[in-house]
């Protein structure tokens, strides 16, 4: 069989195959799910994307190892403020990272994440760098939520496979992550609706989320903001 055949076959049983389908609890792993047509639903999950902003002039500018140490460290971050918050890590796609929530408060949680990282680069990260290096570099990033019903299917071949996350919040937050780092943390309406008081307003009452419309999709009403959450 050649590879065009091998390739004709697999098209022609994924198009053909009927789904089948059961409702997660628990956020899946590679080996829970058939490579066929088979899938785990959640009726809502809240996915978040967290990306370094500026890495193509990073790696091409600066010096590899610091671009390296930049990578590392900015990941890192982000994968324990995820495990922190009751998410899983599900992707590390380059310079970002993929988590899902999926509990009771899961677009709480990946709020209150987002706003632990941009405390955790802006002030614990870039201060540290600045002691192993002589750089004006100043770390940028992107976090991105948005919530929905999620279903997860295995995608590759046998031996080299992943999960593949469908649904708008995965489409969705990975696409704010191309937005100005000017605003670290973007929000959809649909996260934004489930937030609770002390997560609307800052300190003194004020208003901390800036409303804008997405012109490059459906003008959805979007929120984002520039604020931190304090960690020790």
């Amino acid at each position: 069989m050649t590879i065009a055949d091998d390739i004709k076959g697999n098209a022609n049983s994924t198009f053909s195959e009927k789904w089948t389908v059961r409702d997660g609890n628990t956020v899946p792993e590679s080996k829970d799910l058939k490579l066929s047509n088979d899938a785990v639903y959640f009726q809502r999950a809240t996915i978040l994307y967290a990306d370094l902003d500026g890495s193509t002039d990073l790696v091409e500018k600066r010096n590899w190892m610091f671009a390296g140490e930049v990578y590392k460290t900015f990941l890192y971050a982000t994968s324990r403020l995820i495990r922190r918050h009751g998410g899983t890590i599900v992707s590390y796609d380059g310079d970002r990272a993929m988590g899902i929530f999926i509990s009771d408060n899961q677009s709480n949680d990946a709020v209150s994440c987002a706003l632990e990282i941009n405390y955790a680069i802006k002030n614990i990260v870039q201060s540290e760098m600045g002691k192993g290096w002589k750089t004006d570099f100043k770390i940028r990033h992107v976090v991105g939520n948005d919530t929905s019903e999620i279903r997860a299917a295995r995608t590759g071949v046998r031996g080299d496979n992943d999960i593949v996350w469908i649904g708008n919040a995965a489409n969705l937050a990975a696409k704010f992550t191309a937005l100005t780092a000017d605003n670290p943390t973007s929000i959809t309406r649909r996260v934004f609706d489930y937030l609770q008081g002390n997560q609307k307003l800052g300190p003194g009452g004020e208003n901390i989320w800036k409303k804008w419309n997405w012109s490059q999709h459906n003008n959805d009403e979007i929120n984002s903001m520039t604020y931190w959450r304090t960690i020790t």
